[in-house]
């Protein structure tokens, strides 16, 4: 079981929270390190002015009121003030790293024979200075650190403040980062409910655009989908509708005539040509693995059969190695190729395979009244017919799928499609596929 936050917000928060708190302790130590070395030498400072202000006294305390005049002294600066004359051994040296560094700041200010005593016995720290030439040791209370409460301190509150308004600067930040992710998760279970979300905005930290990207691709893509699912059923619809028409007229009829049973039979074939094209454009090729191939093996196979068929077809193979390919989909890819060229085009019709560099070009080439440039890519798309000046010699109209078929197979296969004119006239229809 994970201490940690499930939600991204959570580990945003905690992130953020325990940086901030380092980095206040960190202050704190800091500030108290640079706090007690301050308090130290202001309180060097202080003795050291105390000090020099006592010597000025002790220079007038000589005579009959001397002792009262000690007295005074001791009462008015809070000190133990003992004569060195009368004890001249009292105490032990100071040793220490803190005695040290005060006793050389004391004989800086009060001149060399500055001397740094203990008393034990007595709790004082002595400090030896000379006045109108007689030695006098001061004491002071051990410890001679101020006390905490005699400095005032507006540090803990302060911090708390700063600790408070970074914890909530820390909050709004890991909830404006995480705003993104909370509305990509939205979108995506609007999209499981089946709905259709607005596109995400692609701005922002660049991870999160390129996510939002992506799936703003990926909804325009299901939009699309929709679209050509919506497109199918009419077109299935439409497409079938008048050879339905024509059949029933015919039963009903019930026609002995030779021509319109021919008729019947043509229209029996251009349905069954139709919901087989969509069948292919349903088929889902994605799924099936490539496999090492040869090219001219498929597309011989394929240009035998229609040359059997009577057909004016002939296949030129050229000198290609090996490559991966879903031979069932490359087969299809030939034949819509070979029923395009032949429905729309005249013969003869040529298919050619050849080696450019890394790539090997499968060309269709037939004679008919080629391909304006600027219909190319819109006969690309599913459920598109070619114009009046290419249209199928057999007049059937099609169901508009066979090139789409051909793109989306060459897609699969990392390739590329194209219709390009013929010189002589007609047009060739190129399929370049990647060797590796």
């Amino acid at each position: 079981m994970s201490l940690l936050p499930r939600s991204l917000f959570g580990r945003l928060a905690l992130l953020l929270v325990t940086v901030v708190l380092l980095a206040v302790l960190t202050s704190i130590v800091l500030f108290r390190q640079d706090r007690s070395a301050l308090l130290a030498r202001q309180f060097s400072d202080t003795k050291i002015v105390q000090l020099q202000a006592l010597r000025a006294a002790l220079e007038t305390t000589d005579g009959p009121q001397r002792r009262e005049n000690l007295t005074r002294l001791n009462r008015e600066y809070g000190v133990r003030i003992i004569p060195e004359a009368d004890r001249p051994t009292i105490g032990a040296p100071a040793l220490g790293a803190r005695f040290n560094a005060l006793a050389e700041r004391l004989r800086e200010g009060l001149g060399p024979d500055t001397e740094v005593r203990i008393a034990p016995r007595l709790s004082l720290m002595l400090v030896r200075v000379n006045a109108g030439g007689n030695g006098y040791w001061i004491g002071y209370p051990i410890p001679l650190e101020p006390r905490a409460q005699d400095v005032p301190s507006r540090a803990l509150p302060w911090t708390l403040t700063v600790i408070a308004l970074l914890l909530i600067a820390a909050f709004f930040f890991a909830r404006y980062l995480a705003r993104p992710l909370r509305e990509l998760a939205t979108a995506v279970d609007q999209v499981g409910r089946g709905g259709t979300p607005p596109a995400l905005p692609e701005r922002g930290p660049t991870e999160i655009a390129a996510v939002n990207r992506g799936f703003n691709s990926m909804l325009a893509n299901l939009r699309q989908v929709e679209r050509d699912r919506a497109v199918l059923l009419a077109g299935v619809s439409h497409d079938l509708r008048t050879p339905l028409a024509r059949l029933r007229l015919g039963v009903e009829m019930g026609t002995q005539d030779e021509v319109t049973r021919a008729g019947m039979v043509a229209d029996i074939a251009e349905m069954d040509r139709i919901v087989g094209q969509f069948l292919e454009f349903a088929r889902d090729d994605a799924a099936t693995a490539l496999e090492p191939a040869d090219l001219n093996t498929v597309v011989s196979a394929c240009s035998e059969r229609y040359a059997r068929a009577g057909r004016d077809v002939a296949f030129v193979p050229g000198e290609i190695p090996a490559m991966p390919l879903k031979p069932t989909a490359m087969s299809r890819l030939v034949a819509n190729l070979l029923d395009n060229a032949l429905a729309y085009g005249m013969p003869p019709v040529t298919v050619t395979t050849s080696r450019v560099g890394d790539n090997v070009l499968l060309d269709v080439a037939d004679r008919g009244a080629g391909v304006p440039p600027r219909d190319v890519e819109r006969l690309k798309q599913p459920f598109t017919r070619a114009s009046a000046a290419r249209s199928r010699s057999d007049g059937a109209a099609g169901a508009g799928l066979g090139l789409a078929i051909v793109e989306r197979i060459a897609r699969l296969h990392g390739g590329a499609f194209d219709l390009l004119p013929r010189d002589g006239g007609g047009t060739i229809a190129r399929v370049t596929l990647p060797i590796r």
